[in-house]
């Protein structure tokens, strides 16, 4: 059985959907520690409770990027994880980092991508008046929130929605996407050729999601 290592910053939502789907059966990987940047991270005692190796690595304890990264690189291969997971893990990670992991470290962002890099992602959707947002699974690389798509999941931005109404739309299809996502990569089903991710299994060409869309439609 494959191996994960899940980073996280704070409450770890991702990480608590990613435990269920393992639960359930779904899922068929191990997570062989839970790190943080944060030693007060809620997350971190919500894993330590269903028996999960925890560890905190303090980035304010290091003297810059370079010296966190590398002792958060020395405490992942301590577990020799098949594949890393940043579940809300809030920091920037060096180039030399995101090498080390080349190809088994991978993140999920609250949006579109490449649309909406960075911090605010539902305010600036909102801004920009899409009507279609959503959530992205992707392998990391040194640009930020850049990398080979895995998967995404869309939503409809509805006229009276807010940051929070919907951030709570969005977030509720990551909780769906990300295990399916690290489910295909455990199961050997999605492959890198290039700058795209490749599938082995068959796709459905059918869906779509149009927005707005009219009750009576």
């Amino acid at each position: 059985m494959k191996s994960i290592v899940i980073l996280i910053s704070g409450r770890g939502s991702n990480m608590e959907s990613l435990l269920a789907a393992i639960a359930a059966g779904s899922l068929p990987a191990r997570v062989a520690a839970v790190i943080s940047n944060r030693p007060d991270a809620r997350g971190l005692q919500s894993a330590s409770a269903q028996g999960i190796p925890t560890r905190v690595i303090d980035h304010r304890q290091h003297a810059d990027r370079a010296a966190f990264d590398a002792a958060l690189r020395d405490e992942i291969d301590r577990f020799a994880p098949d594949l890393v997971v940043l579940a809300g893990f809030m920091r920037i990670l060096t180039e030399g980092f995101v090498r080390h992991y080349e190809g088994r470290l991978i993140n999920i962002h609250p949006s579109l991508l490449p649309a909406f890099p960075g911090l605010h992602t539902h305010r600036a959707a909102l801004e920009e008046g899409v009507r279609i947002h959503g959530c992205t699974v992707h392998f990391v690389t040194p640009a930020l929130d850049h990398g080979p798509v895995i998967a995404q999941a869309a939503v409809p931005v509805l006229d009276g929605d807010d940051e929070t109404t919907l951030a709570a739309r969005v977030l509720a299809q990551e909780h769906r996407l990300y295990p399916r996502a690290v489910r295909w990569f455990v199961e050997g089903r999605l492959h890198l050729h290039g700058k795209r991710v490749v599938f082995d299994a068959l796709q459905d060409s059918s869906g779509a999601l149009i927005a707005p869309r009219d009750v009576v439609d």
